[in-house]
């Protein structure tokens, strides 16, 4: 029998606000009112573009932008399959982003850090079917990194934003 109760229900809000739990999104948060007040800076290269892209997409677009995000990727591979005739089957993309949030009257730097992660893609025996599953998960992993940049941004929101 499962030891889920009524009480361990109600009990919980109050759990979660005295560890100084609060929404995120929760009314006069700190992360209240981020979206679209977050510029991005323009990217350099084709890796670049997509984790702008990605940032844009969860940050909305800069229209009256308070802050200045600033973010450098680095990537790398790894073999990972290797066939007994020495051919690789998979690789791993590994990527880290440091970024930057400075305050865009200013331009201190508010807050910073520091986010890694990594996706797989299969090597099928081609470089013209490869390039493809190559793209994807770089594609993939500019999702993962503006994921985590976001979620750090909304997380300290409260030690940085006035």
């Amino acid at each position: 029998m499962s030891s889920f109760s009524r009480r361990t229900l109600l009990t919980l809000p109050a759990v979660l606000a005295a560890c100084g739990f609060e929404p995120v999104y929760g009314p006069g948060s700190a992360a209240d009112g981020l979206r679209g007040q977050v510029e991005v800076d323009p990217p350099r290269d084709r890796t670049g573009f997509e984790l702008v892209r990605q940032l844009e997409d969860r940050l909305g677009l800069a229209e009256a932008a308070e802050y200045r995000l600033t973010a450098e990727v680095f990537l790398s591979e790894e073999e990972l399959g290797i066939t007994v005739e020495q051919e690789i089957t998979r690789f791993n993309l590994l990527g880290r982003a440091n970024f930057q949030l400075r305050d865009f009257e200013t331009d201190t730097v508010v807050t910073r850090g520091q986010v890694s992660n990594f996706t797989s893609y299969s090597a099928t025996g081609t470089p013209f079917a490869t390039q493809p599953a190559r793209r994807d998960a770089r594609e993939r992993l500019m999702g993962i990194l503006a994921d985590q940049i976001v979620a750090r941004l909304l997380a300290t929101a409260g030690d940085w934003r006035a």
